[in-house]
């Protein structure tokens, strides 16, 4: 131990720990690690309905705009990183084969014989998708091993993005129009229906409105009622001075009696049933049920149309698009590795490593005095 500790003098262990390290890291930096370069893009999601507004109404809408805004930026962060995107991109841009480029680079290359797995956690590794809280847009910054590889990556999640925004604003456009649609197929269906039975009570009971009909009864009643006053009171008249078998008497007496007949047979129509038919006042209240029913069907129908055409409007206008705010640049430059920076990093490791170690050697020295 003595020996090994006589060994691990202050030059000898910084070669070890800080010289030796530093040759390897800078030999791989410059001479192994391939250049990596950043396309970057800014996207966001608009839809179609949104309007300008003033500094007075923005403040109203501030709060729900910006959570919409995050809600569709957060699920396209989500779907960029997904499996269902990093397929898209294999099937484009052969992105297994690109990553697995350059052979020399050992750390940052992906193995030929990397997983599924290992390809999607790789991939997420290279691609970063960032909301930025204070302006609302999501920053997408991608990696390649050269800078036609790295636009190229960028451009294609753009693209695939687009399709997803696009096909899931649609499908809920569908959804919503086709609710709507079967809405309105079922009031149709109720309130067609419902005339059917209407015009079937009528065709059947022979009448157009029961309660119109009784209330024309009711008038043809009083007016035989004032027809049969009037003739009762001529026929006192003429009592007083003609004989009771005269023309005039006997022709007055079979009016009357012919009004009274008619009059009961005008006053039990409205009651009762005869030959004709039911009772006006049965027919009057299975009429009005009809006719309530036709009527809550009519309004329905009325809604559902409404809402047709509501959720028409609102389709459109909710359809939702991604919009380009800055387009993916062509890198002139590589982003990685940051080789002074790196080797810079690393050698502050090494003396912290070497600082360590001497400290530790020290004190083992002191305790085998």
């Amino acid at each position: 131990m003595k020996r090994l500790l006589k060994r691990l003098t202050g030059r000898n262990l910084s070669i070890l720990l800080i010289v030796v390290p530093t040759l390897f890291s800078a030999a791989y930096l410059y001479l192994l690690a391939a250049n990596r370069y950043v396309s970057e893009s800014v996207l966001t999601v608009k839809q179609s309905g949104e309007q300008q507004v003033g500094l007075a109404g923005l403040a109203s809408i501030f709060q729900v705009t910006g959570s919409n805004a995050r809600s569709d930026l957060t699920l396209l962060q989500t779907y960029i990183a997904s499996m269902d995107m990093l397929q898209i991109l294999e099937q484009r841009l052969h992105l297994r084969e690109a990553f697995s480029s350059p052979r020399t680079d050992v750390l940052f290359r992906l193995p030929a014989d990397a997983s599924q797995d290992e390809f999607l956690a790789y991939y997420r590794e290279r691609i970063e998708a960032r909301f930025d809280d204070s302006t609302g847009l999501l920053i997408l910054r991608t990696q390649g091993f050269t800078a036609e590889q790295a636009q190229a990556i960028n451009k294609a999640i753009i693209d695939a993005s687009e399709v997803f925004i696009n096909r899931i604003s649609q499908r809920l456009a569908q959804e919503q129009m086709s609710f709507a649609a079967s809405e309105l197929a079922k009031a149709t269906d109720k309130f067609q229906a419902a005339k059917k039975k209407m015009f079937a009570f009528q065709e059947r009971n022979k009448v157009l409105d029961p309660a119109a009909q009784a209330q024309a009864n009711s008038a043809m009643t009083l007016e035989l009622q004032t027809r049969l006053s009037r003739m009762e009171a001529d026929l006192r008249a003429i009592s007083s001075y003609m004989a009771e078998n005269s023309f005039q008497v006997r022709t007055l007496r079979e009016q009357i009696a012919a009004a009274r007949e008619q009059m009961a047979i005008e006053a039990s129509r409205g009651t009762t049933d005869t030959r004709s038919g039911p009772k006006l006042n049965s027919l009057a209240g299975d009429f009005r049920e009809l006719e309530i029913e036709v009527n809550f069907s009519e309004e329905a129908y009325k809604s559902a149309t409404l809402s047709m055409e509501t959720a028409r409007l609102e389709s459109t206008r909710k359809i939702k698009t991604l919009v380009l705010v800055a387009s993916p640049m062509k890198p002139d430059d590589p982003s990685y590795p940051r080789r002074l920076y790196d080797l810079f990093a690393l050698l502050m490791g090494f003396c912290l490593v070497f600082g360590v170690a001497r400290l530790l050697v020290a004190t083992i020295e002191d305790h085998l005095d």
